[in-house]
């Protein structure tokens, strides 16, 4: 029984004391109590028995490792790839590390790739680009050929804060080599692309998206400088345009979309969703429905230190600098085929909406209706267990930041108020603040 609760109940005998709040549960129902480095691979508490079971069938999909076929088990990798399991990129289900090439990692930081002009695949789709389509496998099987050699490079610099402490900032810089060692076409845009956590995931395909559109301002209507709008790309499935909630510019409609670009796309794997020419899969229907249901049925680790004053400081601070007015604290969600992540109070802080981020983290590459410098909204649930779950792994969508202040710090656009604001912090709140988001 927590202090809350022993003081509440110290009162009843006399003047009625107040009820103390629960102390919020990020994942409703589904949130765990485990702030360990497995902390993201856990499955939701609330789950049936028959769910539990399906999970358990989703973590090894997850955790299977593809080989060229023909091969007895998981056959279908490449013949181009990025990395050759799920895990590959979701260490633990964590935030990936921005890493690319050979070695145990191989590539985590994905280079998403397109034309400025020329036909999309379909409606508000990207031009794909001669040879390499609209995603670099810089990783071969035996006897072919990767599309492309990426190197990564960081480019430095510093800057101060109002109180004249120094920080650090970097960028990526990569260089692309075509196979004849030629350069790629004049005019190539590219996007790095940082594995994002995997927790939470099916609480967040559970909002409703008439909850989301009552969160749009497009327009900016209510002159608070905050214009979130909805994604709008195409559903494959449904052949028609959708909006889009996941992925860093919200350019996938559903967990199930996403997944199966993932199993195309990162490791060369035809599928139900993504076939071959003559209809054929080589991802059965059961993995695939078994790698989505695992997706969405992790539980969310719940928030810590809730009553440490420097983290209730921090907390207060995130508010006065607006920081709410997109990463929003709470939600609900609606009905979802998954009974268990229906109607649940959750606290993922997102809209799940696009936001002008500035001109510093544009990578002027559009995705759907987002523009090349509007990103969705981050959930920041399990931020603090970031490092504890996988160290050395990046913030923000290229792995730039180093530290939450790092990724507070590249900020802009619509967000420059709240930056600014955070540099004019004295170096004491700027603590708190930071503390906060270790606690989520």
């Amino acid at each position: 029984m927590g202090m809350g609760m022993l003081l509440w109940l110290a009162g009843c005998g006399g003047t009625q004391a107040e009820a103390p709040a629960d102390p919020p549960r990020a994942g409703g129902d589904t949130t765990i109590d485990d702030r360990t480095s497995r902390a993201f691979a856990q499955a939701a508490p609330n789950l049936t028995g028959e769910h539990a079971a399906l999970h358990r069938d989703g973590d090894a999909a997850f955790a299977a490792v593809f080989v060229p076929g023909p091969a007895p088990v998981n056959p279908g990798l490449g013949p181009a790839y990025n990395n050759t399991s799920c895990n590959g990129c979701h260490l633990r289900n964590g935030r990936g590390m921005p890493v690319m090439g050979g070695g145990p990692t191989r590539t985590q930081l994905l280079v998403r790739v397109s034309l400025p002009d020329g036909t999309p695949e379909h409606p508000n789709g990207a031009v794909p680009v001669p040879g390499l389509g609209l995603q670099i496998q810089d990783q071969a099987v035996y006897g072919a050929s990767p599309e492309a050699t990426v190197t990564l490079a960081w480019e430095e610099r510093s800057g101060t804060y109002a109180d004249g402490t120094a920080y650090g900032l970097r960028s990526p810089r990569i260089t692309i080599v075509m196979p004849d060692g030629s350069s790629p076409p004049a005019g190539m845009l590219t996007s790095l692309r940082l594995p994002p956590p995997v927790v939470g995931l099916g609480l967040l395909e559970a909002v409703d998206v008439a909850t989301l559109r009552a969160l749009e301002d497009p327009t900016d209507a209510n002159g608070d400088g905050i214009s979130g709008r909805l994604n709008t790309v195409w559903d494959v499935q449904k052949r028609a345009l959708t909006p889009g909630r996941f992925g860093w510019k919200a350019n996938s409609p559903n967990l199930r979309q996403q997944s199966a670009e993932a199993y195309f796309n990162d490791m060369g794997i035809s599928n139900p969703l993504f076939p071959e020419a003559d209809g054929s899969a080589e991802l059965p229907e059961a993995t695939l429905n078994a790698a989505v249901f695992y997706a969405q049925s992790l539980g969310v680790p719940a928030r810590t230190a809730l009553t440490d004053a420097a983290v209730k400081r921090g907390e207060t601070k995130f508010k006065d600098l607006g920081c709410v007015a997109c990463h929003r604290d709470t939600l609900e969600t609606g009905e979802h085929p998954v009974a268990e992540l229906s109607r649940q109070r959750i606290h993922p802080y997102t809209d799940l909406l696009l936001h002008d981020m500035g001109a510093g983290l544009a990578d002027g590459r559009p995705d759907g209706d987002a523009t090349g410098s509007e990103w969705r909204t981050a959930p920041l649930w399990g931020l603090g267990l970031t490092q504890t779950v996988l160290p050395y792994s990046g913030y923000l969508h290229d792995g730039r930041a180093r530290t939450l202040e790092e990724a507070v710090l590249w900020h802009g656009g619509e967000a420059e108020r709240a930056r600014d604001g955070f540099r004019k912090l004295s170096s004491s709140d700027r603590d708190a603040l930071v503390r906060f988001l270790q606690s989520l």
